[in-house]
């Protein structure tokens, strides 16, 4: 049966579609890297769904109604009683966006020579781990580095590698264990409360802190609702409130299921560290009722998440998500399955089998995709998971992915159409796809910044 989106449009963006030559040169001018595109240049925009969500009309409202104060105003008061409400938290520090509320959690609990494990840490996180002399560890379940094969949850952390990896290691070198919900770098996937249950157990066990990368905790929700026994009929708020009462902290982009377009969260119950993070960010971010956004932000974020949480919402959300990813099985494009709660990710090792990784193949395809439709996808691949050795060799990532996340409440299902009619026919041709050469990366998120030119 046909679920229609349970909402109306009332503004609309008119997007220009460039000529493929002038695509064609706008990418090969900025090195072969979409985030280098303006965005006046893209027609359609998949490049991230963070902070691209369309607000709606009661955000815009609260935006409009509340205070404007550097401290105590009426917007704080709202996101405390929404964190409080959904998340079943007291204590937090607002932030502009997730990664700062990383930096804030990891400047505090990481040393040098530390461990953080995770099912898979994302690009950021990753970044400030090591940024703090950390090394990062990606524990996931075996399951995630098979993109074609079935599974309810294949983000979950591997509790016997995560056991082992603490024996290993030593609890006393173990600062936090996160966790991703969704679990982004595995394509989305999610992760069940069963596995949220072990891993704060075995966290409780060593008395090592259990933190959640929440970003799109309300898509995990959703999946949980969906695919785990016992939680068929229950509230989402509720399955919510179940998730992070497994948890001592969190880290929230506001950006992803905050529907808004900027801000996030750190979350702790441990009053001392509550408070070394709250002095922390008042050097970096702002005062703690602002968090360096515009209080008019907070509001969005709280109406936001509770609008994020509502059934109708979620069930829309997921569908277009997998409407995009039928069209895509139906041409044969190889893909993650299921697919995740906020993008399609396309294999590329078995899209592009004959480019090498170390040739970067999802970061030809995202380059071939902006020149053949205008449409801006991400390479989550070798340049963003690899490594380079100390020659300065390339060591592939394990997966090879390009992202098509698609914003919240932003596109329609003709223009989801539109791109996978594009998408298939660079399937149709994919043996005139030719590899890169990396030319430029910083040593950190060097994928933002990257440079590539054609292997002739």
């Amino acid at each position: 049966m046909t679920r229609p989106e349970p909402f109306r449009i009332k503004m609309i963006e008119p997007l220009k579609r460039l000529s493929r030559e002038e695509r064609k040169e706008n990418i090969s001018s900025r090195g072969y890297n979409v985030f280098k595109l303006n965005s006046d240049e893209v027609f359609i925009d998949m490049l991230t769904d963070s902070g691209m969500s369309a607000m709606s009309d009661a955000q815009w409202g609260k935006m409009l109604t509340t205070d404007q104060a550097y401290a105590g105003s009426d917007s704080y008061a709202a996101l405390a009683e929404a964190v409080s409400n959904i998340f079943g938290f007291d204590t937090f520090v607002t932030v502009h966006q997730g990664r700062a509320a990383e930096n804030l959690l990891f400047s505090t609990l990481v040393k040098e020579g530390d461990y953080v494990p995770n099912n898979m840490h994302f690009d950021t996180t990753y970044a400030n781990v090591k940024h703090k002399g950390g090394t990062p560890a990606n524990l996931v379940v075996d399951d995630a580095y098979y993109p074609g094969k079935p599974g309810d949850f294949k983000g979950n952390m591997d509790i016997d590698k995560l056991k082992d990896f603490i024996e290993e290691k030593g609890s006393e070198k173990i600062p936090v264990i996160m966790l991703t919900i969704t679990n982004n770098t595995a394509g989305g996937q999610p992760v069940s409360m069963e596995n949220i249950k072990a891993v704060s157990e075995v966290a409780a066990e060593h008395e090592i802190p259990f933190f959640l990368d929440a970003c799109r905790f309300a898509e995990n929700a959703y999946f949980i609702r969906t695919r785990e026994k016992g939680y068929e009929e229950k509230d989402i708020r509720d399955i919510v409130r179940d998730m992070f009462s497994y948890a001592d902290g969190f880290t929230f982009s506001a950006k992803k299921d905050g529907l808004a377009n900027i801000g996030g969260i750190l979350g702790t119950r441990d009053e001392e560290l509550h408070k070394r993070c709250v002095e922390l960010g008042i050097i970096i971010e702002g005062f703690p009722t602002y968090g360096g956004m515009a209080c008019r932000d907070l509001a969005a974020i709280a109406q936001g998440m509770y609008e994020a949480t509502e059934l109708d919402y979620l069930r829309y959300r997921n569908q277009q998500v997998e409407y995009l990813g039928d069209k895509l099985i139906e041409a044969g494009v190889p893909i993650t399955r299921p697919v995740g709660g906020h993008a399609v990710f396309i294999d590329v090792k078995e899209f592009l089998p004959h480019i090498p990784q170390v040739q970067f193949p999802a970061q030809s395809l995202t380059a071939e995709l902006y020149i053949e439709g205008g449409i801006r996808g991400v390479e989550l691949g070798t340049s963003a998971f690899g490594e380079t050795d100390e020659e300065g060799n390339v060591i592939p990532a394990p997966l090879e992915y390009m992202r098509l996340a698609i914003p919240r409440r932003v596109y329609t299902l003709n223009q989801l159409d539109y791109v996978a009619e594009c998408v298939a026919k660079l399937y149709d041709n994919r043996d005139d796809i030719q590899g890169l050469r990396r030319t430029y990366a910083p040593e950190l998120l060097g994928h933002f910044m990257a440079e590539f030119e054609p292997i002739e």
